[in-house]
C-alpha cells in the first residue's frame, strides 16, 4: 500500500488568525495577464504567520538563526502525545506527556494534539494547553529537539482582553496592585526558552492543523513521518512552512 501525504498546514489568506501584535497577513495582486501578461501575488506577513517554525533566535539574539540550523531538525519520525479534551488554558506537566515521551527514539519530532484546529478563526483559539516549564525540561531530557503543536504557542497565550480601552486600562491597574496572574508568564515564552535553547539547536512548529490522522496511524502502529521544511530567510527568527506527514 502506497504511503498517504496529508498536508498540515494552514492556507495563508488575507487576514488570516496571527499571534497577537504579529503582522497582519495580506495577499494582493502585483502584477495581472491583464496588465503586465503575468500573474504575480504581492505578499506581506511575518516570521510566525500561520504553520511556522521557530528557531532559536526567536527567544535570544545569541541563539542560532533559522539559517544556521541543520536540515534534519524539520523532518523526522513522529512521536504524538494525545492531549485532547484538555480544558482551556489547561497547563500540560510531564505526566501528561510520560506515555509519548516513553516512545521516543533519536530524531523522533514529538507533536502535541490539544485539538484546538477546531477553533481556528475564533477567539477561543487563544485558550489552547500549554507547555509548563518542567514539561518542557522533560522533553529536553528525553533527546526531542524539534516538537510540533496544533495551537498558537506551546506557551501560554495572553488573554486579548475586553474591547472597550477604559476597562483594559483599569483591569491594568488593578493589575498592577497585586501579585497574581499566571506565575508561567513571569519569564516570558518559559517553555519556548527551554526547548529552544537545548544543547546542539531545536526547533518549534506551531498552528499545525488536525493531528487526528496521525494519532490513529500511532494507534495501529503505521509509521508517520513529518517535515516542517521553512522558507530559507537569512538570520531569521522563523518562517512558515508546507507541513506534511507521511503515513506508512
Amino acid at each position: 500500500m502506497a504511503p498517504t501525504l496529508i498536508d498540515l498546514t494552514h492556507p495563508l489568506t488575507t487576514g488570516m488568525p496571527v499571534y497577537p501584535g504579529d503582522p497582519e497577513v495580506e495577499l494582493r495582486p502585483a502584477l495581472t495577464t491583464a496588465t503586465a501578461g503575468v500573474n504575480v501575488l504581492g505578499l506581506h506577513l511575518g516570521s510566525q504567520s500561520g504553520t511556522h517554525v521557530d528557531a532559536p533566535y526567536h527567544v535570544d539574539v545569541t541563539w542560532p538563526t533559522l539559517d544556521g540550523l541543520p536540515l534534519g531538525l524539520f523532518t523526522g519520525p513522529a512521536v504524538l502525545a494525545d492531549l485532547r479534551g484538555l480544558e482551556p488554558r489547561t497547563a500540560v506537566t510531564p505526566d501528561l506527556l510520560a506515555d509519548a515521551l516513553a516512545l521516543v527514539t533519536p530524531g523522533a519530532v514529538l507533536l502535541l494534539a490539544t485539538g484546538w484546529p477546531r477553533y481556528w478563526g475564533t477567539d477561543h483559539y487563544l485558550a489552547h494547553p500549554y507547555l509548563t516549564p518542567a514539561a518542557a525540561e522533560a522533553v529536553v531530557a528525553a533527546g526531542v529537539r524539534t516538537l510540533g503543536v496544533d495551537a498558537l504557542s506551546i506557551d501560554r497565550t495572553p488573554d486579548p482582553g475586553p474591547a472597550d480601552p477604559a476597562v483594559a486600562a483599569l483591569l491594568a491597574d488593578l493589575a498592577d496592585e497585586h501579585d497574581g496572574g499566571h506565575p508561567e508568564e513571569a519569564g516570558g515564552l518559559a517553555a519556548h526558552r527551554v526547548l529552544l535553547g537545548a544543547e546542539g539547536g531545536a526547533v518549534i512548529a506551531e498552528n499545525l492543523t488536525d493531528l487526528a490522522p496521525l494519532l490513529a496511524a500511532q494507534g495501529a502502529r503505521v509509521p508517520v513521518e513529518v517535515s516542517f521544511f521553512p522558507l530559507r530567510l537569512v538570520a531569521a527568527d522563523g518562517a512558515p512552512v508546507r507541513a506534511v506527514a507521511r503515513i506508512g
